[in-house]
């Protein structure tokens, strides 16, 4: 086993990539990166990785593989070929919207494929040294969604019961309770995350935030389900990320961790703040356009609430501060305002991700996240 290797799946991500970037160049590791390339996953989000690495004369340090974490044949040949130290599984399909249109997907990838990584692992793991099945690492990233809306001021602990509302959080239910019964059957030695929701750059555009930044700076509707005042607790991803690597470098086997950025706010307040960015920046560089097209908040559009749609998330983060010494750093005012410059700065790798205007009309103008 190479302590220096890991297995990264679904490195192509808007959390993946960022992952990628800060155990590359922050941790010093390679990463080999197994990503299916859906819809949400785009060769352009680790461009950069490459580019640097290439630069410095490392580009051996970062291995893509366009692949499957169903495919056990193609992960198995992976694990023997690199024997890494850890597999951080990220793999997911991970919008609610599309799992209420169409749940296999969901069941396919989120559970069944966290089964069959946990299987693959399991094999390679019992052929390790003694000390190197000690170091080995499965970490599995998960989301608050698990738990279910969470009623009045009362947050969910690391113990609190499963209570999925969507097929999306359903799917990753029963995959989280896979691993945690490969701990506690076979001794794996597993890690879970479940973290609130996350924004920052390489984000999709047909999830909240970035949607609504791109749709505020090109005068177009801002839908919001039902009254928007369904709650999340939000967390830039880069904090996210560095939670993910404290909790591989430093928690114990069978350690599951809530990961959030204590920033609950309404759906209504997040778009509100976005509107107030866009507008600011239009009214300084765009002031016809601005004053032609009134405020972004006139263009908020109440749409018909989705199925299902859970009220409240909010999760207790207090274990991973006294166990790791983790907690975010970045501000929503200044992480909002930092995203909504990325994406404006970057109109390139936008349109690089949406192979055609109808999928960001389709899937946005009637379908926030």
């Amino acid at each position: 086993m190479n302590p220096k290797i890991v297995l990264l799946t679904g490195g192509a991500g808007f959390i993946g990539s960022c992952l990628l970037r800060q155990l590359i160049f922050n941790d010093q590791l390679t990463v080999v990166n197994l990503d299916k390339l859906t819809y949400a996953g785009h060769r352009s989000s680790f461009a950069g990785v490459d580019q640097k690495l290439r630069i410095d004369g490392q580009v051996d340090r970062h291995q893509f593989i366009q692949g499957d974490i169903c495919d056990r044949k193609l992960v198995g040949e992976l694990l023997q070929k690199h024997q890494p130290s850890a597999i951080l599984n990220l793999a997911a399909q991970s919008h609610v919207d599309r799992s209420i249109d169409g749940p296999d997907e969901f069941l396919q990838t989120n559970t069944a494929g966290t089964f069959d990584l946990l299987e693959v692992a399991r094999h390679y793991w019992t052929g390790l040294s003694v000390k190197d099945q000690q170091n080995f690492r499965f970490l599995q990233v998960s989301t608050d969604e698990v738990y279910g809306s969470i009623r009045g001021e009362d947050k969910a602990s690391e113990h609190f019961p499963f209570k999925p509302s969507s097929p999306y959080a359903a799917s990753k239910a029963a995959g989280d309770l896979y691993v945690r019964s490969y701990f506690q059957t076979y001794d794996l030695p597993t890690i879970t995350i479940h973290c609130s929701n996350n924004y920052g750059p390489r984000q999709f555009p047909e999830k909240l935030i970035p949607l609504m930044i791109l749709n505020a700076f090109d005068g177009k509707p801002l839908p919001i389900y039902g009254d928007g005042e369904n709650i999340r607790d939000w967390i830039h991803v880069e904090d996210h990320c560095n939670a993910i690597r404290k909790a591989l470098a430093h928690a114990s086997p069978g350690s599951v961790y809530n990961v959030g950025g204590n920033c609950e706010k309404s759906n209504l307040q997040v778009v509100m703040t976005i509107s107030q960015i866009i507008d600011s920046i239009l009214e300084a560089k765009r002031q016809s356009a601005f004053l032609e097209r009134g405020p972004s908040s006139q263009r908020i559009d109440h749409v018909a609430d989705r199925p299902g749609h859970d009220r409240r998330y909010a999760i207790d983060c207090r274990k991973i501060r006294t166990d790791l010494g983790w907690q975010p750093t970045k501000s929503f005012e200044s992480g909002i305002a930092d995203t909504v410059a990325w994406y404006l700065a970057n109109p390139m790798w936008v349109s690089s991700i949406q192979h055609n205007r109808e999928r960001r009309i389709g899937l946005g103008a009637n379908k926030p996240s």
